[in-house]
């Protein structure tokens, strides 16, 4: 089967980016099934890659090799799992209890992603490539030694872009169990695969949270979009006055109450636990000129795509402008957003302007993004989806 680019729309193929969209295509030689891999031609018919084949996708190919003499069989995806792994291994996060061990595109697996929770891996097979090879990527991953089971968390909205359907469960070895724990620097942490955020837990932020250990020694901090509460159980383990764990969701509080117990501060006085929408509370707190001297704002994601992203900035700069204003003198923001679509440059834009309008100057302690297990690729800037800064409140 064979993909013909229409003319001129091969650049992005030369600097080795993944994406080819529906807009980019001239002509298909054959009738490819969903998933099944083509060979990509330029107009010119110059060979240029083997993709999977998505054809309800405005991500119409994603390219699994740029090597001519690189088959897509079960070898490569062994090939490819394999140097995921020995990745992790180099970084020294591999010997932890959790972390990521394939991120999609920059791991050269497009649309799949991997995390290991202890003995359990859970996994998105998010394109109709991924879903083609699932079988044989399970089979791989099931031979990771000390693995008991594999689960899998397809349950995001890009398979609907792809015209597949929502799917969770066992693909092999044994369920999760309902208590499962690992630990992350110091804190144990509940994680729930079948029904928690994501693959189950934010491994993503790992080495951020560490931030807060060199500010919260005497603070009342507020934990905004808290989840399971690990911004704000290492302060409170970092000697904070008081913490305040804010999150829409019941099941965020209750998650995040559980963990305070597994780290022993059950029905510590400090805690407090709160749900509502984050929005409301900081309005009803500057109404009520509560203050704090460390504010976490770790939001969902505002914004999935382009198109969302000016009704995004508003959204993030109203909380980041309702945090300054709440904020003591000396005190300290961190900010974050996992918008792939939010560059790095245009958040700190959005918070500076949030900074202005509330009267308030800061310094850039840090920048922030996401840990190294979810490596980055420089031929696919997408893959760039956590920003954040540390900021000192100077005024």
């Amino acid at each position: 089967m064979k993909l013909y680019l229409s003319s001129k729309r091969d650049a992005s193929l030369l600097r080795r980016h993944p994406w080819i969209f529906s807009g980019a295509v001239n002509h298909l030689d054959g009738d490819p099934e969903a998933g099944e891999t083509v060979e990509v031609h330029s107009s010119k018919a110059k060979w240029l890659a083997r993709a999977a084949y998505s054809p309800e996708s405005q991500i119409r190919a994603r390219v699994w090799t740029f090597d001519p003499d690189e088959a897509v069989d079960e070898a490569f995806f062994a090939r490819r799992l394999q140097a995921a792994r020995e990745y992790r291994e180099r970084l020294g996060v591999w010997s932890q209890d959790a972390c990521r061990m394939v991120h999609g595109e920059a791991d050269g697996l497009p649309a799949l992603v991997v995390d290991r929770y202890g003995a359990y891996l859970s996994c998105q097979f998010l394109s109709a490539g991924t879903e083609r090879w699932k079988k044989v990527i399970v089979n791989e991953l099931s031979k990771i030694p000390g693995i008991k089971g594999i689960y899998e968390r397809s349950d995001a909205d890009a398979r609907r872009r792809e015209g597949l359907e929502l799917s969770d469960g066992v693909l092999w070895g044994e369920e999760p169990p309902e208590d499962l724990v690992i630990h992350e620097n110091g804190l144990a942490m509940r994680v729930n695969l079948p029904g928690g955020h994501k693959t189950g837990f934010y491994l993503d932020q790992r080495e951020n949270r560490l931030a807060v250990d060199g500010v919260a020694a005497g603070a009342e901090v507020l934990d905004c979009c808290c989840y399971s509460g690990a911004f704000g159980l290492r302060a409170a383990k970092a000697g904070a006055k008081s913490v305040l764990f804010l999150d829409d969701a019941a099941g965020a509080i209750e998650l995040a109450r559980a963990n305070a117990a597994l780290n022993g501060l059950a029905d510590d006085p400090r805690l407090e636990f709160q749900v509502g929408d984050m929005f409301t509370v900081l309005r009803k707190f500057r109404d009520a000129r509560r203050s704090f001297d460390v504010i976490v704002l770790d939001p969902p994601k505002f914004a999935a795509t382009h198109g969302q992203l000016l009704r995004a900035a508003k959204g993030y700069k109203d909380i980041n402008l309702l945090a300054c204003k709440l904020l003591r003198k000396n005190g300290t923001l961190l900010t974050f957003s996992c918008s792939a679509a939010m560059t790095p440059e245009f958040f700190r834009t959005i918070v500076a302007e949030a900074l202005t309008d509330a009267g308030r100057t800061a310094r850039v302690v840090r920048s922030f993004a996401q840990a190294p297990d979810h490596p980055q690729a420089l031929n696919f800037p997408e893959g760039y989806y956590l920003t954040g800064l540390q900021l000192a409140i100077s005024n």
